[in-house]
């Protein structure tokens, strides 16, 4: 009896070895050998291209892209988003259940996401005949020629939850848009759509899981709702690569989750904060924070519109905190505004070809280089760089680091001071970035020990924001 027992104990040594082997060989499988695919860093807190280069995501939210754009249109816009640095576009595949293209093409049958309209050995290269899908083809590939990554929704989330799609239609379209574009390189997977993980969860873990395990050589998240983290359903769920959080866009006193688990306002470097501290480590991102020239709060077109200063400061803030990247959004890019449309959403002003050139998305650029100016996988964040007692909502200084150096970024640009001796050297080399501008302005060589005050330029008010740089000499 003592020796079957001790047979049996063998038995399970074995086969929990041979799922761990298991296991690491699908974590391997999802490491695309494309140079241009995109993967998790090796310590898990970034996004690196497959030759191992560093890619800081600047997204911006064009949900609308596929049905409200025309080729040239939408051409046209990628031309300009790759001129002004992004180098992803949120995008969603299915607004509607069914949805339509601006050529008035449908994208599925019977409003039937198990079954995609598809015009059989067509496609839009060599055949007059054009479908929804190939319209999709088209704008994706055209995305790829200007190194732009497609963030793809396969179903916006109010659908799901208006029980437009049950579970088994879900898997059947999730595995019909693997097959589809598991073979390009520049895709990545937004599951759910401004929707809770918890609504209809299902159907979230069925395309979640499908996406996976028929197209394992790209990233998949979750795009939750506002004042959410994916990380609050899926973090460790094996078909999830990173977390994504959606700040939202109200102010403080108008966020109405005081009850629930994360009631952070407007800071959103609070969420990736949390997101940071997970076991297992996964990066994450701020996918949706208040977008430019959009009513505060939503849906009173009388309310204050948040700003490029205001788009600046969640970026710096949820970079800084820890993410990966930012998606940067605009009211009337992320619907195409035209003025032809009878009920455009939340009182756009310009059209979408007009707020193309809106200052914050100008600006986003500068956020990239930064970040990319320097060695990039050792930087971590640290706000015991921050002497004293730190500012609170709009008079928060958040620092980050990396092996040689320091950045600490103020929104007010007020006065505010350093613990120093976390790089090497008895002097470090002190400078200014300007947000605004991408400008760096000289401060000297600054003493390498105890506690160093700092005064950025310019008279302390909001939207007087800057980095402060520290260099190792």
């Amino acid at each position: 009896m003592a020796l079957l027992t001790k047979k049996i104990i063998l038995i399970l040594l074995v086969c929990a070895v041979i799922f761990g082997c298991n296991q690491d060989k699908k974590a391997a499988e999802k490491i695309s050998k494309d140079p241009k695919s995109l993967q998790i860093s090796e310590n898990g807190r970034y996004l690196m291209t497959g030759d191992g280069k560093p890619f800081f995501w600047i997204g911006d939210t064009g949900w609308l892209l596929f049905s409200r754009l025309t080729r040239e249109e939408a051409v046209q816009y990628l031309d300009d988003r790759k001129q002004k640095g992004f180098n992803v576009i949120q995008v969603m595949l299915l607004h509607d259940v069914p949805s339509r293209n601006v050529y008035l093409d449908s994208s599925v049958v019977r409003a039937d996401v198990a079954k995609p309209a598809i015009i059989e050995g067509n496609n839009y290269k060599d055949s007059i005949q054009y479908d929804y899908w190939d319209h999709v083809d088209y704008i994706i590939d055209e995305a790829g020629k200007r190194g732009i990554y497609m963030a793809l929704v396969p179903v916006w989330g109010t659908n799901v939850k208006e029980k437009k799609v049950k579970q088994v239609q879900a898997g059947t379209y999730a595995k019909f848009l693997a097959n589809r574009y598991k073979n390009k390189w520049n895709i990545v997977w937004l599951n759910g759509g401004d929707i809770k993980g918890s609504e209809q969860m299902q159907v979230w873990k069925t395309i979640g899981e499908t996406l996976n395990a028929n197209d394992p050589n790209h990233l998949i998240t979750f795009h939750p709702r506002g004042r959410t983290a994916s990380s609050d359903w899926f973090h460790k769920s094996d078909w999830m690569d990173f977390n994504m959080i959606q700040s939202g866009h109200r102010r403080y006193e108008q966020d109405t989750s005081k009850n629930e688990k994360n009631h952070y306002g407007q800071d959103n470097w609070k969420y990736i904060d949390v997101d940071y501290k997970l076991k297992p480590i996964k990066p994450t991102i701020d996918g949706e924070p208040s977008y430019e020239d959009i009513p505060q709060g939503l849906h009173n077109t009388k309310e204050p519109r948040w700003t490029a200063s205001d788009v600046r400061r969640y970026g710096y803030w949820s970079v800084f905190a820890g993410a990966f990247g930012y998606t940067y959004g605009h009211n009337s890019i992320m619907q195409f505004y035209k003025k032809t449309d009878p009920k455009p959403a939340y009182g756009p002003h310009d059209e979408w070809f007009v707020a193309m050139n809106s200052l914050g998305a100008k600006q986003m650029i500068h956020l990239k280089n930064l970040m990319l100016s320097r060695s990039y996988f050792d930087r971590v964040p640290d706000q015991s760089l921050i002497a004293g007692t730190n500012g609170e909502r709009y008079e928060r200084v958040i620092a980050t680091r990396g092996a040689a150096y320091v950045m600490a970024y103020t929104y007010t640009g007020k006065d505010f001071s350093l613990n120093m001796g976390r790089i090497d050297g008895t002097k470090v080399k002190a400078l200014w970035y300007d947000p605004r501008t991408g400008k760096s302005t000289a401060i000297g060589e600054v003493e390498n020990k105890g506690i160093q005050n700092f005064n950025p330029p310019g008279e302390p008010k909001d939207g007087n924001d800057w980095v402060l740089i520290l260099d190792k000499i």
